[in-house]
């Protein structure tokens, strides 16, 4: 919700903005190694001022989603890429495969950035059903 609130933001100001998910970012571009559309996907990527991934280091990358993500990266150099994550920037090095890509990318993204840390409770609804010993008790 924060990136898409910042998004909102930024398409009010008259920035042209692209928001996805990092697991659909990777299997947008996984597919375009698959039916040699990679450039034309990365360009897609690149092209807007703005670019959110939400939910970054959910899981392992495997080493070509890894250097998808240092080759999206250093394209945008420059322009402005937002990235949210429920992981703290130290927690991502051991997802990557190779250490030197993680490093070689986390340092552009991390030593360039601004780091907003939100603590609390999260701001989505609690979609988790209620045990049964949450119901009232029957009279």
């Amino acid at each position: 919700m924060r990136g898409e609130a910042l998004g909102h933001l930024a398409v009010r100001q008259g920035a042209n903005v692209r928001f996805a998910k990092t697991s659909r970012i990777l299997a947008d571009l996984a597919g375009g190694h698959a039916d040699r559309t990679w450039a034309k996907r990365i360009r897609e990527l690149v092209r807007p001022d703005v670019l959110i991934r939400d939910d970054f280091a959910m899981r392992q990358l495997t080493a070509a989603q890894a250097d998808d993500l240092y080759e999206l990266v250093s394209e945008r150099q420059g322009r402005s890429l937002i990235i949210t994550s429920n992981r703290a920037p130290s927690d991502w090095y051991p997802l990557f495969p190779n250490p030197v890509v993680a490093e070689s990318l986390l340092d552009r993204l991390i030593n360039t950035s601004h780091q907003v840390i939100m603590n609390g409770p999260s701001f989505q609804p609690n979609k988790h059903p209620k045990s049964h010993t949450d119901k009232p008790p029957i009279s």
